[in-house]
Parts: structure tokens; C-alpha cells; sequence
């Protein structure tokens, strides 16, 4: 199978982009799978909830960007999740201006990768819910995507908007780059507007819509502010089970 460089994207912010990478990370992991998480944002979730303590990173993401640090020394351990990091904090949204002026700036990510992505079978890129030059980094490293999405009125607009974004990427700089799978999380089989949303999903993306969906549930949203994914906080949990089914249909998608 390779190394499997996967972005998680969406264009639109709330949509349980860092909730998926953490809870996937574990549930991999789980799956006696060595994983790597990027966390590209500047918020720094990825980060701390994977109980690392984001103002106190020596050297992360954003010094690895700069080739301030070797990507080897700036890998962190989440004990909770069993997984490598590769931490975030604010520093990182002044990673932008200094980026604009080097060369081939969103291929930084892509090389500083080289080194260690055959340490892992997984490496998981938390990427910005904008398109910036952070984000243009994650998907030029990746030879994946992964879309989180929320079943509702403004969701298609979203992903028509990434699905444009990927297709211009794979042909000016990443050939390999494609949709692996759409995940419908934060799902409410009651809603109506859910089911409506989640068939014009199957209408339009068919095979690429994972079956796995993610629903609302208390004990995901609660588990970041401990520093844990929902599998350390509570492994019988809706939420947890939704991660680990997700992990199991990925595996399986990939083989």
C-alpha cells in the first residue's frame, strides 16, 4: 500500500475536519497502524487535542515550513492517541507572509515529508478550512483527500468548490491527488434535511461517499478539552464506534 498521505479538507469551517483527523488517527493507530498527524492550522486543535500544549512546541510545523528545523525533531508523541504530531500553533498563520517570497513555496511541505513518510503507514494533514498557501501545502503533499461535510443547505456549494480546487492542483503540480472519500459527519438520521442532503451526496459522488457516517454526539465533542481522542476518553461511545467503522471501510477502500 505505500505511505498514504491523506488531506483533510473542506472549504467551509465547522465541519468536523479536526474532530476526523484525531478520532482517525486513533482509530488507525488502534488498527496497529503508525500514523503521522500535520496539523497545518493556525488554531493549533489538531494539536491540543491530541493533549499536547500548543504554547510550548520548540519547534513544529511552522519552523519545518521556514526550514528553521529537520521534520525528525519536531515530531511530538500523543500518548493518548498512540500516533505521531506535527504541532501548530498562532506562530503558524505568520508562516503565510514569510512563504510568499520563497521558491517553489507550496512544495515545502511536500519535501520536508520525503524524510519521514516511510516511517508510516498514515500521515493525516489537518489542513485550514481556507485555501491559503498552508492548505495549498497539505494538498500538494497529499496523494489523498478526505471531505468531511455536514448534511445541510450550504454543504454542496462547499465540496463543488474543493472538488474544483483538487482538479486544478492534479494537473498544474499533483498528478497523484484524488477524492478518496466524502464522510458525512455531525449526522442526524432524523433530520430530514439530512437525508435529502446525504441522497444528492450519493447521487452526485457515489462509490467515493464513504457508507461510515459520523453522528452528533456528546462524548466526541467533549473529548478535545481533555487532550484526548474520543477512543482514549470513551471507547464505547457512538462517536468512538463511528471513528473506528470509518478507520476499518478506509483500510478497506485502500487495499
Amino acid at each position: 500500500m505505500g505511505t498514504q498521505i491523506i488531506a483533510v479538507a473542506n472549504q467551509k469551517g465547522g465541519v468536523g475536519k479536526t474532530t476526523t483527523v484525531v478520532n482517525l488517527a486513533a482509530s488507525l493507530a488502534a488498527q496497529k497502524k503508525r500514523v503521522l498527524v500535520i496539523d497545518l492550522d493556525p488554531q493549533g486543535n489538531a494539536t491540543t487535542g491530541s493533549g499536547i500544549d500548543k504554547s510550548n512546541i520548540h519547534s513544529g510545523i511552522y519552523q519545518v515550513l521556514l526550514g528553521e528545523a529537520e521534520i525528525k525533531d519536531a515530531l511530538i508523541r500523543s500518548e493518548s492517541g498512540a500516533y505521531d504530531v506535527l504541532a501548530a500553533n498562532r506562530a503558524l498563520a505568520g508562516a503565510e507572509v514569510e512563504l510568499v517570497q520563497e521558491i517553489a513555496r507550496e512544495m515545502r511541505l511536500k519535501n520536508a515529508l520525503a524524510e519521514v513518510a516511510g516511517d508510516y503507514d498514515f500521515v493525516l494533514i489537518d489542513c485550514p478550512p481556507t485555501l491559503t498557501l498552508l492548505t495549498l501545502n497539505g494538498l500538494v503533499a497529499a496523494n489523498g483527500v478526505i471531505v468531511p461535510m455536514v448534511c445541510e443547505y450550504y454543504a454542496l456549494e462547499g465540496i463543488s468548490d474543493l472538488v474544483a480546487t483538487v482538479r486544478k492542483i492534479r494537473q498544474a503540480i499533483n498528478p497523484q491527488l484524488d477524492i478518496i472519500g466524502i464522510v458525512r459527519t455531525l449526522y442526524d438520521s432524523r433530520s430530514r434535511l439530512s437525508q435529502e442532503v446525504s441522497e444528492q451526496l450519493q447521487a452526485h459522488f457515489g462509490k467515493q461517499l464513504f457508507t461510515t457516517t459520523i453522528p452528533r454526539n456528546v462524548r466526541l465533542a467533549e473529548a478535545p478539552s481533555h487532550g484526548m481522542p474520543a477512543l482514549a476518553y470513551d471507547a464505547k461511545a457512538k462517536g468512538t464506534l463511528a471513528y473506528l467503522d470509518l478507520a476499518k471501510e478506509l483500510l478497506k477502500k485502500l487495499k
